[in-house]
């Protein structure tokens, strides 16, 4: 299975628990009616009656949308692919914010800090995404579980994350950075991203070493990563707010992979770009 599918396969299974979030209360209230009442002739469509429902996706801040994002093969590839990804996210009682990438809670908050946990995945790696590849063997699915500290100065917000991925590379990922994010008319927000990611030896060999099997297999040199800084990471973006509800944002992003990581046999460009589009309604 490709990058690009298995990407789109996991976030089919997150958007499926989101939509399954909006909607269980809709149906659950419908199968009460059904159960409690008498059975009745079939009746003409009543456009009120979906008015609670617009107004919860309202409240609950709901975004529908679909993009497309160009990205490196795998990590260190100087090959890209094309991936559509389809978008749903929702944010509960103003603590739990569910997305593609996973789900997000809102654990502390006072004044400027802000203290979030969450619980994501690490798609993995198939030997079958690029040439480069063959005979390194798969990563697995994992799931990830962490937690992210910011804190605010205005329009910028300095953060440090840390997630440790169960299952699949085993791997443990801490970032430190900061963003900007600036409103320059009503309709138009631009944004900035500078940050630099650490990873720990289990995420190094699973992404970048190659042990005497992967060697023999795959005919590169047998290589060590170690634990380190992996990448300096810088993003721009662009939000567009079309009218009240549609919304349309471009972002690009670059990549620089240092240390160990660089040096890979299977890294065959350091400087990895990924650029991504995305039209969504809110409700």
């Amino acid at each position: 299975m490709s990058a690009s599918l298995k990407l789109t396969a996991d976030q089919s299974r997150l958007l499926s628990i989101a939509v399954a979030s909006l909607f269980l209360s809709t149906f659950a209230a419908q199968a009460a009616d059904f159960g409690s009442g008498e059975q009745a002739a079939p009746a003409a469509p009543d456009p009120e009656r979906f008015g609670p429902v617009r107004q919860a996706l309202h409240d609950w801040h709901v975004v529908i949308g679909a993009g497309a994002v160009l990205t490196p093969k795998y990590e260190g590839s100087d090959e890209f692919e094309v991936s559509p990804f389809p978008f749903v996210s929702a944010e509960f009682f103003d603590r739990i914010t569910i997305d593609p990438t996973g789900i997000e809670i809102k654990a502390i908050e006072k004044d400027a800090f802000r203290f979030d946990v969450n619980v994501g995945y690490d798609s993995g790696r198939d030997e079958d995404d690029a040439d480069m590849l063959r005979g390194m063997g798969d990563i697995d699915f994992g799931v990830t579980v962490g937690g992210k500290a910011t804190y605010t100065f205005g329009p910028a917000n300095v953060f440090v994350s840390v997630d440790k991925t169960i299952g699949g590379s085993e791997g443990l990922l801490a970032t430190a950075g900061a963003s900007l994010s600036q409103p320059l008319s009503e309709h138009l927000i631009l944004g900035a991203e500078a940050s630099a990611t650490f990873a720990d030896d289990n995420y190094m060999e699973a992404y970048f070493g190659v042990n005497s099997t992967q060697s023999s297999r795959s005919g590169h040199a047998q290589y060590k990563a170690g634990a380190g800084i992996k990448s300096v990471d810088l993003s721009a973006s662009a939000t567009y707010l079309i009218n009240e509800n549609w919304v349309v944002k471009g972002e690009q992003g670059v990549s620089f992979l240092v240390g160990d990581a660089a040096d890979s046999p299977i890294v065959k460009e350091k400087v990895q770009a990924k650029t991504l589009l995305m039209l969504g309604y809110r409700f």
